[in-house]
């Protein structure tokens, strides 16, 4: 799923149409409203859905259990699959790089048919799984719990080894729906390729990256978005492999509009009619970097007030607000630049320091520039395993206290049969240094000691 995010906003060329030039420039605006919307949604809803991959405090409460046969309570504090560190966020334009030229020159010299059939097959299969995870998050939000608790009943496959449980899965008839439709909607898009179901493929695609790539710092993001800010401008301004890939680049990588979408529906044919596309790369990257600026928030505003459900939604989120509208106004100003110059544009020349700024700024109003530096996801990582290490030595120290204790208790018994055994030995010595001596030789001492002078002897 990499490949989307090297393929960036492009204003492609549109053919002869014989709509006036009013509904013209009607149906662009449209196509602008149409793209700027279809970027914004993914982001948003990526940005919500990636809280649930924020590790729970120590203090804030466990969630209750919920009643929706579609939630796997077990699975509720599962991390994000995959973060970004800096070492990662420095080699990313470069590999971005290699992958895009590898794509311009396996389309040059290589069947251009052939490389899109093996493309649509890869992306049919990971589109199927984007959709249907897409799909169920979507009815989670939108069907009562009541009804779902009362017309769905919910199963579960447990693999076990003598005992002891390795893996589990819940599913519903549910998920085997959404599966269904998803695999009927691969199908199509695999047979007409309809720019609709694309764009379904291709928003499923940015909800799902959003949720699962994660920023470890701002450091990171802001290091992640300036290396692509002169990606962008190298490979769209100073080649022709940007624009080159993105047209002949047929899979579900994009969100694409009709130029003119009355003209467009009014067609019967559906044949000339241009089209406007922004990448999917100019939707994920800025994506994930506001989803950080919302677990930013819920951060900051935990610390200061551990209060109600720690994955809440409802919290003050000043520096997820002030990226939001600073990527709206920055994708606003790529629009106006290729409405105006008609030609195609780097989004993130526009996107990334807008969004940078944003974070910058508003940290900067609410003195908090320090903070936001030192704000990183590795650091609880670390608190952690300190923590869990600590426990493991006490338990450790406690074992070898006992054990000592132990000891201890056996070694006093011991100790006190060699005490008298001592004592014994010792009489028997000093009894050993008196020997009897001859009552006439001595009258006044029966007993003589060793190496003594005999008492009441003359001199």
């Amino acid at each position: 799923m990499s490949t989307p995010f090297f393929l960036h906003a492009l204003f492609l060329p549109h053919a002869a149409m014989s709509s006036s030039e009013d509904q013209k420039e009607v149906g662009l605006f449209i196509a602008y409203g149409a793209l700027m919307t279809m970027a914004f949604v993914p982001i948003y809803s990526g940005s919500i859905a990636s809280l649930r991959g924020m590790k729970r405090p120590p203090n804030a409460p466990k969630r209750k259990k919920t009643d929706s046969p579609l939630e796997d309570s077990e699975d509720e504090d599962e991390g994000i699959s995959e973060s970004l560190s800096s070492s990662d966020a420095w080699m990313f334009p470069v590999m971005g790089s290699i992958v895009l030229f590898s794509l311009y020159m396996l389309f040059r010299y290589l069947d251009t048919e052939v490389l899109n059939y093996l493309i649509t097959g890869y992306f049919s299969l990971m589109g199927c799984a984007a959709v249907a995870k897409t799909g169920l998050m979507v009815t989670k939000k939108l069907v009562p719990t009541s009804f779902l608790k009362a017309h769905v009943s919910k199963y579960r496959l447990t693999l076990s080894r003598q005992g002891k449980r390795l893996s589990h899965i819940s599913f519903t008839a549910v998920h085997f729906i959404l599966l269904g439709v998803s695999v009927l909607l691969t199908a199509y898009y695999s047979y007409t390729k309809n720019w609709v179901a694309s764009n379904v493929f291709g928003l499923s695609f940015s909800i799902n990256a959003i949720q699962l790539l994660s920023l470890d710092s701002f450091k990171t993001g802001m290091i992640l978005l300036s290396g692509l800010f002169f990606y962008d401008i190298f490979w769209v301004f100073g080649t022709e492999v940007m624009v080159s890939v993105a047209k002949n680049f047929d899979a579900p990588i994009k969100v694409v509009w009709p130029r003119d979408v009355i003209s467009y529906l009014l067609d019967a044919t559906k044949t000339e009619h241009g089209f406007t596309m922004l990448g999917l790369g100019d939707i994920v990257i800025p994506g994930i970097f506001v989803a950080l600026c919302l677990r930013y928030d819920r951060h900051i505003s935990w610390e200061r007030e551990p209060k109600g459900e720690f994955r809440s939604t409802h919290f003050p989120k000043p520096y997820f607000t002030a990226c939001s509208i600073a990527y709206i106004l920055g994708l606003a100003t790529t629009m106006f630049v290729m409405h105006v110059f008609h030609a195609a544009q780097p989004a993130l020349l526009y996107l990334s320091p807008a969004c940078i700024l944003s974070a910058l700024i508003t940290a900067a109003v609410r003195g908090e520039l320090k903070e936001l530096f030192a704000y990183t996801t590795e650091e609880e990582e670390e608190k952690d395993e300190k923590d869990s290490k600590k426990k493991k030595a006490e338990k450790s120290a406690e074992k070898e206290a006992e054990k000592e204790e132990q000891a201890q208790e056996t070694k006093e018994p011991v100790q006190e049969v060699e005490a008298e055994a001592e004592a014994e030995a010792e009489a028997e010595d000093e009894d050993e240094d008196y020997v009897e001596v001859d009552k006439s030789t001595s009258p006044k001492s029966g007993k003589k000691k060793k190496g003594g002078k005999a008492r009441g002897k003359k001199k």
